[in-house]
């Protein structure tokens, strides 16, 4: 039988449970509604603090990330659910506190500015939305204090900016990204998904064949991959497009004759009925066709 975390809904509370311990500290992020994806996060942090460190979960569905209009109201709240999965990946501590625990002082007068990075794809989409990401995650951090702390590669775009705030500001928290779970048909598990209706699960596994077709094509070149992805985009039905791009791994621009074996990225944001969804893959470009 699983053992219950201890949950903490205040400052003080996490900071009591935290000091007992002296190991390596584990930390996943979520804002809960979790799923496999999420608990797999919570494995990969297991391994790399070891069996007697203590793993924290942060249950937090953030305002300050999401901008007019979109689905905070909406975004699904499963405290119970959430600690029953944290208890079956045996994390020690579940950290759910209230909007005036975060942010104790109102909408913050001091953020994290993301940078030029996060005026692209999703910020281009989302004005507003880094900021408020990388503002919540640097409290938690100042909160948590970890040594590790895991974030999923299917928000890769958010995965990048963290990495970078944490080099910019000396932080010294190893950042790892994890790779994305999917459904046996490829779609990525989203929280999000559980609003797809029928028709619109069975539209939204376009998403991924957009970024298979680009990894198979990834041997001719950037431009080939995108090509593809395309392609496949013209086939499916119900999916309203925001954007599609090859980009290099830190998301910058990336030229079509690059070496044999560059690494790359492919990312994908679309609407599917109501629901945004977003996803991406790792490419290796250039190789040839007989390599």
């Amino acid at each position: 039988m699983s053992t219950a975390p201890a949950l903490a809904h205040t400052r003080e509370e996490l900071a009591t449970l935290l000091a007992k311990h002296d190991d390596p500290v584990g930390f996943v992020p979520t804002m809960g509604a979790l799923h496999e994806g999420h608990a797999s996060l919570m494995r990969v942090a297991r391994e790399r603090i070891g069996d007697d460190g203590p793993l924290v979960v942060s249950v937090f569905v953030n305002p300050l990330q999401f901008g007019p209009g979109e689905d905070l109201d909406r975004y699904p709240r499963t405290l119970d659910a959430d600690v029953e999965v944290c208890a079956r990946e045996g994390v020690d501590i579940v950290f759910a506190p209230g909007v005036d625990e975060v942010y104790p002082g109102g909408e913050p007068q001091v953020t994290v500015d993301p940078g030029p990075l996060a005026d692209v794809l999703e910020g281009r989409i989302r004005p507003g939305h880094f900021r408020g990401v990388l503002t919540v995650v640097a409290k938690l951090f100042g909160l948590v204090r970890p040594d590790v702390a895991v974030f999923g590669e299917k928000d890769y775009q958010q995965l990048a900016l963290i990495r970078r705030m944490v080099l910019d500001l000396n932080m010294g928290v190893e950042v790892v990204g994890a790779e994305t779970v999917r459904e046996a048909d490829g779609l990525a598990l989203s929280s999000r998904n559980r609003y797809l209706d029928p028709e619109q699960r069975e539209q939204a596994v376009a998403l991924s064949r957009m970024l298979r077709a680009a990894q198979d094509a990834a041997a001719y070149g950037a431009s080939s991959a995108l090509a593809a992805a395309r392609a496949e985009l013209r086939a499916a039905q119900g999916v309203d497009l925001d954007y599609l791009v090859v980009a290099d791994p830190g998301l910058g621009e990336l030229p079509d004759d690059v070496p044999a074996g560059t690494e790359a990225r492919v990312l994908v944001a679309a609407r599917v009925g109501p629901t945004r969804l977003i996803d991406n893959m790792p490419l290796v470009l250039g190789r040839g066709k007989d390599s």
